[in-house]
């Protein structure tokens, strides 16, 4: 008998350890679980697309269709329209020009891309039709190919022009 007893002490305290590791990877699967939930919506809101079509981008009297951001940047941008602003090329891969004034920025290290439109120093509008790397706020990206981009944009005398949608 006293076997049985020894045995039956062990198993119950075999079966308390097991449920009680049982709880602990409940609770871990559930913050897991919620952990992934904000990982992914925070991805989610990351990936959709920026679709307002808040402004009207015009290069050399051609309307060429841009995503914009959703940012405070872009919203302080539209405020100041219509603007029309001389551009000039800076290094083969960029059109740069003045906006007249200073707008709200949150300039990051970012390496643009052709098509990008960004915000360089809080008061000035850059095209790329190549690439760099160094701090801007991303106003958003036009949707053209590289070809049809560089042939608008590298040369000297580049007129832009924003409009309301």
């Amino acid at each position: 008998m006293p076997n049985r007893k020894i045995i039956s002490v062990v198993m119950l305290s075999v079966m308390l350890l097991l449920s009680g590791c049982t709880g602990a990877q409940e609770t871990t699967a559930d913050t897991d679980s919620k952990v992934q939930e904000a990982v992914q919506q925070e991805n989610k809101s990351v990936a959709e697309p920026k679709k307002e079509q808040a402004m009207k981008l015009i290069i050399e009297d051609k309307v060429v269709p841009v995503t914009w951001e959703q940012n405070a940047s872009t919203a302080a941008l539209q405020k100041l329209l219509p603007l029309t602003i001389k551009m000039s090329p800076y290094g083969g891969f960029e059109q740069v020009g003045a906006i007249g004034q200073n707008i709200v920025s949150a300039d990051k290290q970012l390496t643009t891309q052709y098509g990008d439109i960004v915000l360089y120093a809080g008061n000035k509008l850059v095209i790329f039709y190549g690439s760099n790397s160094w701090a801007y706020t991303r106003l958003g990206h036009i949707d053209m190919s590289k070809q049809e981009l560089t042939a608008l944009l590298n040369r000297d005398g580049v007129t832009v022009q924003l409009v309301a949608q």
